[in-house]
């Protein structure tokens, strides 16, 4: 699209001036291209200013979560994506698509989740202007039980995409809550389809959000007190459309590099997971049980130690980390 191009060469210059003449040469397109380009995105609300003789430069970015802000930011141009402004739930909308025959890869993006979702089917606040919430799509051709240490991953690749963007490093709790200063940044949904006769996975989707222009007013009052969003964390504002790009990049590597070898991201997860060491507590049939967490496991297993010195491994469960969320 003629927006993202001319998006891209403003931003990649910020300050300069680009003529319509230059702009219509370097892109391949009219300069009436330019100019209608340029109307569009200053009705998205970019900032872009014209001077006679000069052309045009972009002043103020701001933190818009669209296609054209997304695309300047990714370093390869990528396909089969979107960025909406408001869906139901990003992994309702992938489901959707995977149904319809979409390819491995296909990511949604939304500004906006009305009915965003969590793990045991709770909800996850999701209002517009806020957060990043991004789902994809993929098709591995293997076993369920070979993607265990999927969603552990999937934690990791956050935890770089808000390294880069950021220069902050967040910590993850068992097996997947991004955390930053103690309390929770983000979390991540991840679901499984399986095929009937052979019994392997025919999609996973998986689903992230990421708290970041939220004040602590802006929580619901059962959240206050244990979430944080990245402008409370951070002196310097993360623009999401970085972010949005930076973390397609990072589950881009984890699906090419890193699913079919996870090892090589299991020490970046053992150093990150702030749950070894500690003493936690494990829901199990309605009832609370305490352990020790001692280590994780090669497929990202949670191995525990009960008071009465046998251990166990939890591939799956509801686990609180003493001192962290409220829990004493």
């Amino acid at each position: 699209m003629s927006r993202d191009l001319v998006y891209r060469a403003l931003a990649e210059r910020p300050g300069e001036y680009l003529s319509g003449q230059e702009l219509s040469r370097t892109l391949g397109i009219s300069r009436a291209a330019v100019w209608k380009a340029v109307e569009g995105l200053r009705r998205q609300g970019y900032g872009i200013e014209a001077r006679n003789g000069c052309g045009y430069r972009l002043t103020d970015p701001g933190d818009r979560l669209d296609r054209c802000s997304v695309a300047a930011c990714l370093a390869v141009p990528r396909d089969n994506w979107q960025v909406l402004d408001e869906v139901d739930s990003t992994n309702t909308v992938c489901r959707r698509l995977a149904s319809d025959g979409a390819p491995d890869g296909t990511v949604v993006i939304a500004d906006c989740q009305t009915a965003g979702r969590g793990r045991r089917g709770r909800s996850f606040s999701s209002p517009g202007g806020m957060g990043l919430y991004l789902s994809i799509l993929w098709r591995p051709d293997c076993p369920p039980q070979s993607l265990l240490p999927l969603t552990a991953l999937i934690a990791v690749a956050v935890c770089r995409a808000v390294e880069r963007t950021g220069g902050v490093s967040p910590a993850i709790k068992w097996p997947n809550d991004l955390v930053l200063c103690g309390r929770k940044l983000g979390g991540i949904l991840t679901e499984l389809s399986l095929e009937g006769e052979t019994g392997h996975v025919d999609c996973v989707i998986a689903g992230i959000g990421l708290n970041c222009r939220q004040r602590v007013e802006d929580f619901p009052p059962e959240l206050s007190d244990m979430a944080i969003s990245l402008d409370m964390a951070l002196p310097v504002r993360v623009r999401r459309a970085a972010l949005a790009a930076a973390l397609m990049e990072e589950l881009d590597t984890l699906r090419t590099d890193v699913l079919g070898d996870p090892g090589r991201w299991l020490a970046d997860y053992r150093a990150r997971c702030l749950t070894v060491g500690r003493r936690v507590q494990i829901l199990r049939d309605g009832h609370h049980i305490e352990a020790d967490a001692v280590a994780v496991d090669d497929r990202c297993g949670l191995v525990i130690r009960r008071d009465d010195g046998t251990e166990e491994i939890l591939r799956a469960g509801e686990v609180s980390v003493r001192g962290l969320y409220g829990y004493v």
